[in-house]
């Protein structure tokens, strides 16, 4: 399964593939085999290289895909969303605060790069070209705000679940 994670103002690309208790996490660039299990709801152990993590999640009040995440004494705010879905757990639009990563939906190939770092965008403005299928998409800003990052050069191959560029 193919998601994205944003943990403070940090994305992450997840991929998890879950074979009984057995548990192949890969996280950005980083690939962790663990076994997990679930005592009760909502209370997970994680045992990776012989150690045993508790992990509390609770879903968060009002966001679809928000998380409170509890492992030892630390606490993090996640939001997760599935890269092949038009919104996720944040709002994408043009009221969405912060920084909103630009996800590739599917794989395609990056046929234009419409901004630069530090352009100005406007809600709906045209961002990136990805071509998938022989067709060509318009990847467009979530919300007006700031190119902050831009990850995706002409000519290179995007996987679902890509992040695009950054727009705060």
């Amino acid at each position: 399964m193919k998601l994205t994670a944003q943990i403070g103002d940090k994305g992450h690309r997840l991929d998890v593939r879950r074979e009984g208790e057995r548990v192949t996490a890969e996280i950005d660039d980083r690939r962790y085999d663990l076994v997990a299990h679930e005592p009760e709801a909502g209370v997970y152990l994680f045992v990776v290289d012989g150690r045993v993590y508790e992990c509390r999640v609770d879903a968060a009040s009002n966001q679809r895909g928000a998380y409170q995440v509890r492992v030892g004494v630390d606490t993090f705010a996640v939001a997760l969303g599935d890269p092949k879905r038009l919104r996720d757990a944040k709002s994408s639009g043009p009221d969405a605060g912060g920084r909103v990563s630009l996800i590739a939906p599917m794989p395609g190939k990056v046929v234009r790069v419409l901004v630069s770092v530090g352009a100005a965008v406007a809600a709906g403005d045209g961002l990136v070209v990805v071509e998938a299928m022989k067709m060509q998409n318009e990847m467009k800003s979530p919300k007006d705000g700031k190119v902050v990052e831009v990850h995706s050069r002409v000519g290179t191959t995007v996987n679902a679940g890509d992040v695009l560029l950054v727009v705060e």
